[in-house]
C-alpha cells in the first residue's frame, strides 16, 4: 500500500463511503475541508485521517470538542487506536500528556491557549472542531469563531458538522478567512430511517407501505374519528343531571403532568389511542426495535419515566445481562461512599438500570452518566429515557428514537420543535453496522396530524447562524496580542459579520423600488396652490411634537428605577412610592434572580405584615434604603412566628424614621414646547395649500411619500449599523475598558487591570475583573469565597426563581451588596455606551456552596434542592472561576483564597473527572 489514505483505511473494518475518501483526499492535498453530514454517519473518520496525517509528517494534531464528555470519548478512542503515548487530553480541570503529537481538548482551552500565546501550539498542522455547529449556541459559540480566526495560518481547520441547509454559505466564509477551504456534504445516512407513530398498544407506520411519501391512511382515520368525537361531544348537554359528560382529559394522563393529554372516550368501547410508557416499551420490544431512546424533554420527565416503567412488570434483561450490568455500575462507583450511594439513590439506580432501564440528563451525576453511556453502547441497556441534550452530545446511538411529544419549553413558552430539532433527534436511530434500517417513533397525542408530522420529518432545514458578539475578555486579548486596529479587522471577519454584509445583499433593490413610489406619490401630491410636501411636513411635526410633550407628561424614569432595585440586599428598608402598598417595607428578597432585561420583583413585608411581591405599580420611581434590620434566619412568608420577629424589628427601625417621603413630582412640561406647537398650528392655518378644496387627499399622498422615505433611510441607516454592528461594539466595548482603566488611554495597550481581565473568562468577566480590583473578594474565608462567587457564575432556571434565597452569614450579605454595586456601576457605564447591561447576581445557589465548602455531607447539601449533576457542575464553574481568578495575577493574599477554597471543594463527587 503506497498511499496515506489506504494505510489509513485498512485500520477499520468497513470500506470507507464516498464523501469520507472525497474528505480525506482534500486533506491528502493540503487543504481543508468543512464536512456536513448526519448524525452517525461517520463524519469523524475525517477527523481521525487529521490525527493520521500528524502522526504521518511529525507534527501536531489537537482534536477539539465543545463538551468534556466528547472529549473524554475521543480521547479513549485515539488512545485505543494509537496508544497512551501519542495522546493527551486537555478539559481544563483535567490534564494528561498534553505534549503529545495528538491532544485531545475542549474547544474553549484551545481559545485559552491562543490568547496566552501557549508554546503547545509549536508545531501545530491541523486542527480538527467536531460539532463544529455549536457556533450557533449564544453562549459558547463564540468561542469557535474565536479559535477559527486566531489560529496561524499555516494551521489546516478540518471542521465536522451536522447537516446544515447553509453548509456552502459557512464553507465560503471559512475559506475566505482560512483560505483554501473545500465543503463536502453528504445528507444520506448510512442507515436508512423509517417513520412510526406509537398508536395505543401498536406501533403503525407513518406513510404508507405502498406508496412511498403518502401518509398512513389509516393514520389519517384515527385523526378524523378523533376530531369527529371531541365534535360529538361538544355537542351534549352537561350538568348535573347526568345527561352528559366531557370526553376528552387534559390532566395528569399517562405520560404525567399538564403537558400529557390523552383522548378518552366516553364510550367505553372506543380505544384509546395515546400510549402509555409502559405499552410504548412492550410494543418496541414485540417489533424487535430495542434498544430505544425516548425522548422526553424535561429532566423531571425523563425520572418520572423511568419509575412508572419500573412500577410495571417491565424486565427487559436477561439474568445474565443483568449480571454484567451490575458489574458496570459497581465498577464505575467504587469510589463512591455508603453516604453517597445513599443521596444519590444510587440503589434504585442499579435496580432500575439491571432491569434494562436508565434516565440520562444533565441533572445526573457524572458517574452516573458514564454508567448509562457504557450499559447503552454495550447494548446491554434496553431503553434510555433522556432529555434532548443527548442528541447533541456522546456518540450513543440506538435501533429506535421514540419522541414522546412534539412540543417542548424552549426557555420561553411552549412551542413545536423544529424540523431542524426532529433532525437531530431522529439523528440517533440505526447503529451502523448492526442494524439494517433505524426507526423514529412519535408518540400519539390528542389532536395530532398526521399530516403534520410527516411534514416535520420530511424537511431537512437546519440553518447554521452566528452568535459571535464581542466580549470584554475577547478585547482585551485581542488588544493585547494583535492591537486594537487588526483586532478591529478581526473581527470583521467573523461569520457574523459575513452573514449580515450576506443579509444586507438585497436592501439596493428595495431602496430603488421605493425610490421610484415615492416619486409616483409626490407626484400625486402636486398642487398649483402650493408646496403639500412642506404643508405635511408641518402636519407631521406637529403630530411629533404632541407625542414629545405626551411622553415628557409621563417622565420615564426606568433606568434609574432599575438601578435602584438593582443594589437592594434583604433587609433593606425602603419607602414604596406608590401602589397599594405605598409606604415602608423591608427587603425580604430582592428579586434580582434572572437574566438580560428582567426588571427585579422584591418580595417585602410591608406594615401590615403582609409579604408581598412588589410589581411595576409599586415601583414606578427609584427607591433607596432608608434603615437596615435582619432577617431571620431561613425566613419563610408562611411561618407566622418569622413574620412577627421581622415585623418587630421592622417597626423598631421604621419608628426612628420621618414619614415615607411623598411621591416625586412628576416633571413640568416645557412651556416652549407648548409655545412652539401653537405657533405651527397657526402657521399650518395660514399655508396656501390649508385652503385647497383636494387638501386630505393632496396631503394622504404627500405623506405617505414621506413615510416611505422614513423607512428607506431608516432601512439604509440600519444597513449601516448592521454592517458596522461587530466592529461598533467593540469600539464601545473598548471605551468602557479604557474608561476604567483596563487599556491605556488612547485604548491601544492593555493595562495590567486588562491583563488581570484577560485571565477571566466569565458572562460576567467585567464585573468579576472589578470586584477584584476594588477587593471586593478580600477578607474573606474559602467557603465565603464560595459563596460569593458562586453569585457570579450560577444562573438559576425560572421555576426555582420563585424559592427565596438567602446569603450564609452577615459577611457574604455584606459582599454581595458591594458586588451588586459594582454591577450596577458596571451596568450604568454600559447603558451610556448603548451595551447590554449585565445580567444580575444570583444568589440561589450561594447556601449550598458555603455548606459543601464547609465540609457538609453530600445529603446535606442535596436537601437544598439541587440534583446531583447541577450540584457538581455548578461546584466546578464555581472552582472554575477561582481557579481563574488565582492565576490572573491578582492578591497574592486572595489567590491563596482561591487555593484554599477548591482545595475545600474539590472532594468526593466534586473531584471525580467526567470519564469515571
Amino acid at each position: 500500500m503506497d498511499s496515506a489514505l489506504e494505510r489509513f483505511a485498512s485500520g477499520y473494518s468497513f470500506g470507507l463511503d464516498d464523501y469520507q475518501t472525497e474528505a480525506c483526499r482534500h486533506l491528502d492535498d493540503g487543504a481543508g475541508v468543512l464536512v456536513a453530514a448526519p448524525t452517525g454517519a461517520g463524519k469523524t473518520v475525517v477527523g481521525e485521517y487529521a490525527t493520521f496525517l500528524a502522526l504521518e509528517s511529525g507534527r501536531k494534531c489537537f482534536y477539539t470538542t465543545p463538551i468534556k464528555a466528547l472529549s473524554n470519548q475521543k480521547y479513549h478512542d485515539l488512545v485505543d487506536r494509537y496508544g497512551p503515548d501519542e495522546v493527551g487530553l486537555l478539559t481544563g480541570d483535567v490534564s494528561v500528556n498534553s505534549e503529545a503529537p495528538l491532544v485531545v481538548m475542549t474547544t474553549e482551552v484551545l481559545r485559552n491557549m491562543i490568547y496566552a500565546g501557549s508554546r503547545t501550539l509549536e508545531g501545530l498542522g491541523w486542527v480538527v472542531m467536531d460539532e463544529v455547529h455549536y457556533l450557533a449556541d449564544r453562549f459558547r459559540g463564540p468561542v469557535w469563531e474565536e479559535v477559527i480566526l486566531g489560529l496561524a495560518d499555516s494551521v489546516r481547520l478540518v471542521c465536522l458538522s451536522a447537516t446544515v441547509s447553509n453548509a456552502e454559505e459557512f464553507g465560503e466564509w471559512l475559506d475566505e478567512v482560512r483560505g483554501d477551504i473545500r465543503v463536502v456534504v453528504s445528507e444520506r445516512r448510512p442507515v436508512p430511517l423509517t417513520q412510526h407513530v406509537a398508536l395505543s398498544k401498536r406501533i403503525v407506520d407513518l406513510f404508507a407501505p405502498d406508496r412511498p411519501g403518502t401518509v398512513n391512511p389509516d393514520l389519517l382515520q384515527v385523526a378524523r374519528q378523533e376530531a369527529r368525537a371531541h365534535r360529538d361531544d361538544r355537542r351534549r348537554p352537561r350538568g348535573r343531571n347526568g345527561k352528559g359528560r366531557r370526553s376528552v382529559s387534559y390532566g395528569s394522563g399517562r405520560f404525567g403532568g399538564a403537558s400529557s393529554q390523552r383522548l378518552e372516550s366516553s364510550d367505553r368501547g372506543a380505544p384509546r389511542n395515546s400510549p402509555s410508557r409502559a405499552q410504548v416499551v412492550r410494543a418496541l420490544r414485540r417489533s424487535k426495535l430495542l434498544p430505544a431512546i425516548i425522548f422526553v424533554f424535561s429532566r423531571q420527565g425523563c425520572d418520572a419515566a423511568v419509575s412508572q416503567l419500573m412500577s410495571s412488570d417491565l424486565v427487559l434483561t436477561s439474568e445474565s445481562e443483568a449480571r454484567r450490568l451490575r458489574e458496570i455500575a459497581e465498577r464505575h462507583g467504587a469510589a463512591l461512599t455508603g453516604a453517597e450511594r445513599r443521596a444519590l439513590g444510587w440503589d434504585r439506580f442499579v435496580s432500575a438500570f439491571e432491569r434494562g432501564v436508565a434516565a440520562h440528563h444533565a441533572g445526573l451525576l457524572p458517574v452516573i452518566k458514564a454508567v448509562v453511556e457504557e450499559g447503552f453502547v454495550t447494548g446491554l441497556l434496553k431503553v434510555v429515557v433522556a432529555t434532548e441534550t443527548l442528541a447533541l452530545g456522546i456518540n450513543m446511538p440506538a435501533r429506535t428514537v421514540v419522541i414522546e411529544r412534539l412540543v417542548k419549553y424552549n426557555g420561553q413558552s411552549h412551542a413545536d420543535i423544529t424540523p431542524g430539532e426532529y433532525t437531530q433527534l431522529t439523528g440517533r436511530a440505526g447503529r451502523r453496522g448492526i442494524d439494517v434500517e433505524g426507526h423514529a417513533v412519535v408518540c400519539w397525542q390528542p389532536g395530532m396530524d398526521p399530516r403534520a408530522v410527516a411534514g416535520l420529518a420530511s424537511r431537512r432545514t437546519y440553518p447554521l447562524n452566528s452568535a459571535f458578539t464581542p466580549t470584554y475578555n475577547m478585547a482585551v486579548n485581542l488588544v493585547a496580542t494583535v492591537g486594537r486596529e487588526r483586532a478591529t479587522r478581526v473581527l470583521e471577519h467573523s461569520f457574523a459579520q459575513f452573514q449580515i454584509d450576506r443579509r444586507n445583499g438585497p436592501a439596493g433593490a428595495r431602496r430603488n423600488e421605493n425610490e421610484k413610489a415615492i416619486a409616483d406619490y409626490l407626484k400625486a401630491a402636486s398642487c398649483d396652490l402650493g408646496d403639500f410636501t412642506e404643508y405635511a411636513s408641518m402636519r407631521e411635526k406637529v403630530s411629533r411634537l404632541e407625542a414629545e410633550q405626551a411622553r415628557l407628561r409621563r417622565g420615564s424614569r426606568d433606568d434609574e428605577v432599575l438601578d435602584s432595585l438593582s443594589v437592594l440586599d434583604p433587609g433593606d428598608v425602603i419607602a414604596v412610592p406608590s401602589g397599594p402598598h405605598a409606604g415602608w417595607a423591608v427587603i425580604v428578597d430582592p428579586g434580582t434572580r434572572g437574566r438580560h432585561g428582567d426588571r427585579p420583583s422584591p418580595l417585602a413585608m410591608v406594615a401590615d405584615r403582609r409579604v408581598v411581591r412588589l410589581g411595576e405599580h409599586d415601583l414606578d420611581a427609584p427607591v433607596h434604603k432608608a434603615a437596615g434590620v435582619r432577617i431571620p434566619p431561613h425566613f419563610h412568608p408562611r411561618d407566622a412566628a418569622a413574620r412577627k420577629t421581622l415585623g418587630k424589628a421592622f417597626d423598631q427601625a421604621t419608628a426612628r424614621l420621618d414619614a415615607p417621603p411623598s411621591r416625586p413630582p412628576k416633571p413640568r412640561v416645557d412651556a416652549e414646547l407648548t409655545e412652539q406647537i401653537t405657533r405651527l398650528r397657526a402657521e399650518l392655518r395660514s399655508h396656501p395649500c390649508h385652503s385647497c378644496p383636494d387638501r386630505e387627499t393632496h396631503a394622504r399622498f404627500a405623506e405617505r411619500a414621506m413615510a416611505l422615505r422614513r423607512e428607506t433611510d431608516a432601512a439604509a441607516a440600519k444597513a449601516r449599523r448592521r454592517s458596522d454592528s461587530i466592529s461598533d461594539r467593540f469600539d464601545r466595548i473598548c471605551l468602557v475598558l479604557e474608561s476604567l482603566g483596563y487599556l491605556e488611554p488612547g485604548g491601544h495597550r492593555v493595562s495590567g487591570a486588562g491583563r488581570v481581565l484577560s485571565r477571566i473568562y466569565s458572562e460576567l468577566d467585567l464585573v468579576t475583573a472589578e470586584a477584584v480590583a476594588e477587593g471586593v473578594l478580600d477578607r474573606l474565608d474559602p467557603a465565603q469565597l464560595a459563596a460569593v462567587l458562586s453569585t457570579l457564575v450560577f444562573e438559576s432556571r425560572p421555576a426555582d426563581r420563585r424559592r427565596p434565597a438567602w446569603m450564609p452569614d452577615p459577611i457574604c450579605e455584606e459582599t454581595v451588596s458591594r458586588l451588586r454595586a459594582v454591577r450596577a456601576r458596571v451596568g450604568r457605564l454600559e447603558r451610556d455606551h448603548r451595551l447590554e447591561r449585565p445580567r444580575d447576581l444570583d444568589i440561589g445557589f450561594a447556601e449550598t456552596a458555603y455548606q459543601w465548602a464547609s465540609g457538609a455531607a453530600l445529603d446535606t447539601v442535596l436537601a437544598e434542592g439541587s440534583s446531583a449533576g447541577d450540584f457538581v457542575r455548578q461546584m466546578r464553574q464555581v472552582a472554575d472561576l477561582a481557579g481563574q481568578i488565582a492565576g490572573a495575577g491578582v492578591d497574592e493574599e486572595l489567590a491563596r483564597t482561591c487555593r484554599r477554597m477548591l482545595g475545600a471543594i474539590q472532594r468526593g463527587v466534586v473531584s471525580m473527572s467526567e470519564e469515571e
